[in-house]
């Protein structure tokens, strides 16, 4: 690897990557001159590296001095990644290239287990609302209760997420999975001993560490695609990892009322078929507990994008958990995606908690069909998750796409909500198919936005953040809406989640969109450079870094 005082005068071709410790220049630029600045973008935003403060627009022009701001969170975040060579400044220095970026065939394996174990837990956490009132019946409690093997997964999550966000950003991806895919396994296999009348404990004991498990689930998907993918399929990579989880849902409205038909005349039977349901579970996430400590890696040999590696070259010690925390929350479009995040995504969780005791106010004795639309409505989504995946990979329209589906998700809620009634069962399936493809479609594009407007942040923290946010929303929206839904029908309930719907299009609508990820992959490839050290510790003067901010432009 070539020195920078070997040459003079080498030039960088388009596409190659910058060495550590260099900034780029414009062609034609004379070399030594202490402001940069990026193409095909204004002179508006800048921001200072290295410590240096902003400068004025007359330091373009190379007059420093110009009136001191602090800096902003995100450009601070962001100045980081811009890392400062040490060594006297050499004119007309070469660059070195950055370590080379490659995709690993291992990722899809990777992707593949995690989607499946991830699969395991949502199923386990729908498996008994789908069914209530059989488990009401069998264990003798009251459909709270019940409800609360549901609400249980959301209730874990909220206490749970800082230490879990932190565990994941300090001590890395693999532990993690095996926490997540570990915890499922002992879980599912505490509830097999928990088939008898009386010990209702037992099988809420098993969930409860399901739930701690979901914990170190959830936030994964963001951080696997970013880790393991490229720029060019890291959103369709993140859709079909909350693909294995939606596939869960979809499979626990599936197979319960299946495998535990309603025999609450022959207790017997009841717990036979309960305890195969239980030990099938066990069985499957045992083997995929097994996968992941063997297949699981921490990250490929070589980072699969530039701004994987720009973040894989950022010094360790200079990463705080605590300030990542406060640059999020000050961070204004991220505040305002984690309420519209949580709005959806908990009015989803609720609809899916309560959807058995809604179709059986006007279907009785439909609870096979419950399991089915409730299938509807997840497969829909999955489909809906996948499609909205290739669409941010291909057109990179993050704000726009997320509004549009927060609309018709609306929409979806609205038609849902008076046509239940009608007694026409079909019509709840269309219905219902409708609103799971946009409502739940809509959950890669939180995550995949989220990354985008908090980079260089860590995924783990800001996808973890939005799923708090939707568990909150959550258990606040079941057991609103499952007041509502006692005391006056399911009507009630679904305007209540309608009208927060609709305020959550109402903010959508105010996030900005800055793409900031996009923006370091295309700006590192697309521009002329000359290679000039970032700093040095001969100047006296501080130096300016000027880059264009080629944001999305908001609607």
């Amino acid at each position: 690897m070539a020195r920078p005082d070997d040459e003079e005068g080498a030039a960088v071709a388009p596409g190659h990557p910058l060495a550590k410790g260099y900034l780029p220049l414009p062609r034609g630029a004379p070399v030594g001159k202490e402001s940069v600045e990026l193409q095909n973008g204004p002179k508006a935003g800048t921001f200072p590296v290295n410590g240096a403060p902003r400068d004025s627009l007359a330091a373009a022009s190379g007059v420093l001095g110009g009136p001191q701001t602090p800096l902003a969170p995100e450009e601070e975040t962001q100045a980081r990644l811009l890392p400062a060579g040490a060594g006297a400044e050499t004119p007309g220095a070469e660059s070195s290239p950055l370590p080379r970026t490659a995709l690993s065939p291992r990722r899809f394996v990777v992707l593949l287990i995690f989607s499946l174990y991830s699969l395991v837990n949502a199923f386990q956490w729908i498996q008994y609302s789908i069914i209530s009132n059989v488990f009401e019946g069998f264990y003798g409690v009251t459909l709270l209760h019940i409800d609360w093997l549901s609400m249980v997964y959301m209730l874990a999550y909220v206490p749970l997420i800082f230490p879990a966000t932190w565990l994941l950003d300090t001590r890395g991806l693999r532990l993690t999975a095996l926490l997540g895919s570990g915890l499922n396994c002992l879980g599912a296999w505490i509830k097999c001993g928990s088939v008898q009348q009386h010990l209702f404990w037992v099988t809420m004991l098993g969930q409860c560490l399901c739930s701690v498990a979901q914990v170190f689930i959830l936030g994964l998907p963001s951080r696997i695609a970013s880790v393991w993918f490229g720029p060019k399929e890291v959103s369709t990579a993140c859709a079909t990892a909350v693909l294995g989880n939606q596939l869960g849902t979809a499979v626990g409205f599936l197979l319960p009322p299946v495998l535990v038909p309603n025999t609450q005349n022959d207790t017997n039977l009841l717990a036979c078929n309960i305890s195969t349901m239980f030990y099938g579970t066990s069985a499957v996430a045992t083997l995929l507990f097994i996968l992941t400590a063997i297949a699981f890696k921490e990250k490929p040999r070589y980072p699969p994008s530039q701004a994987q590696a720009a973040l894989q070259d950022s010094p360790p010690e200079e990463y705080s958990y605590k300030k990542s925390i406060r640059n999020l929350f000050k961070n204004i479009p991220f505040v305002l995606l984690l309420i519209t995040y949580g709005i959806m995504t908990g009015a989803f969780y609720s609809v899916s908690t309560l959807l058995n005791q809604m179709i059986l106010t006007y279907y009785e004795g439909e609870e096979v069909n419950a399991g089915r639309i409730g299938l509807t409505l997840v497969v829909a989504g999955m489909v809906g998750s996948i499609l909205c995946g290739l669409w941010l990979d291909y057109t990179k329209t993050y704000k726009q796409t997320t509004l549009i589906v927060y609309i018709l998700s609306f929409i979806g809620m609205v038609i849902f909500t008076f046509t239940l009634d009608l007694r026409y069962i079909i019509i709840v399936f269309v219905t219902g198919g409708v609103l799971g493809f946009f409502m739940t479609g809509y959950l890669p594009l939180g995550f995949e936005f989220a990354v985008e407007i908090t980079y260089p942040e860590s995924e783990g923290t800001s996808s973890g953040l939005l799923n708090a946010s939707a568990q909150i929303f959550g258990i606040l929206f079941t057991l609103a809406q499952g007041k509502l839904t006692s005391d006056y029908g399911p009507k009630a309930g679904n305007i209540f989640l309608c009208v927060w719907m609709f305020i959550g299009i109402i903010l959508t609508a105010l996030i900005k969109s800055d793409l900031r990820r996009h923006n370091i992959n295309i700006g590192i490839t697309n521009v002329d450079v000359k290679a000039i050290p970032a700093d040095s510790p001969t100047d006296q003067e501080p130096k300016t870094v000027m880059l264009s901010k080629q944001s999305e432009s908001a609607i």
